[in-house]
């Protein structure tokens, strides 16, 4: 069942079993996030957290663009400086906290053009599918804006410095299939058959064991953020494997395997 939020903005459906669709609908403006669209992304990824009901999120925009990023342009020239370092620092950083700290797989799928902070909303989901069609770009050296250092990490953290530089000293838009060869997404598929392509990868993701993706996706993240492991954190990442070779569903996984049939996952 469709749900429309953030004054019609934003849009929620289910495409596919355990699978939620966010939609930005804002094409006035080629879906560029404004603050009710962050305030309202931040308060909804929350709740998406639902047992083994939702087990993956795709994002994605309205055709024909997936995001400009941030609505500066929407800005009063005399409230400019106030309010456009208030629409980065508060809804922008909330709601891409809310995504990158969501426990299931995220899915970005990139209908169209995704640029500035649209192309940071990507990088922040877990798996990238992009449109041949579309554009991807950081244009902070064509705006004057130097961007936000949590935003930058997580393009070093994905290209390294080379890259980064390039992305943002150039200011270029690259094509999807650039894009794929920087690693900016994972995946480029024809833009006639870009939809099922997205939904069939989310539905994929969905269908895998739900302790499985929320441990690894967990395990990767606290790898990542922490070269050098604390004796807790090693131990939480231990108990962490220890505590699925207890469960219901890995138990499920491999009788299923050895059966040739679907396994039927309980989240336990």
């Amino acid at each position: 069942m469709e749900e429309q939020l953030a004054s019609g903005k934003l849009i929620l459906d289910s495409p596919a079993e355990a699978v939620v669709r966010i939609r930005i609908s804002n094409p006035e403006r080629r879906n560029a996030l404004d603050h009710e669209i962050l305030d309202t992304l931040a308060e909804t990824l929350p709740r998406l957290d639902r047992g083994i009901e939702t087990r993956c999120v795709m994002i994605t925009g309205a055709p024909p663009a997936f995001s400009a990023g941030y609505d500066l342009a929407a800005i009063p020239r005399e409230t400019f400086e106030r309010d456009a370092e208030a629409l980065v620092a508060h809804p922008f950083h909330d709601a891409m906290e809310a995504l990158a700290s969501h426990p299931w797989p995220t899915v970005a799928a990139i209908n169209g053009h995704c640029l500035g902070g649209g192309l940071e909303l990507a990088m922040t989901c877990d798996l990238r599918i992009c449109a041949a069609g579309a554009k991807l770009g950081m244009p902070p050296a064509k705006l004057g804006l130097v961007y936000g250092h949590t935003g930058l990490r997580k393009f070093l953290d994905t290209l390294g410095p080379a890259r980064t530089k390039e992305l943002f000293l150039t200011g270029r838009n690259y094509s999807a299939e650039r894009g794929e060869r920087l690693g900016l997404v994972h995946e480029v598929v024809e833009d006639e058959l870009f939809e099922p392509a997205a939904i069939a990868l989310a539905e994929g993701v969905a269908a895998n064991a739900p302790l499985s993706m929320r441990g690894n996706k967990r395990a990767i993240e606290v790898l990542n953020a922490n070269p050098v492991l604390s004796e807790q954190q090693e131990g939480g990442l231990i108990a962490l494997r220890e505590a699925c070779f207890a469960s219901e569903d890995l138990r499920e996984g491999v009788e299923a395997f050895t059966e040739k049939r679907r396994p039927r996952w309980k989240g336990q």
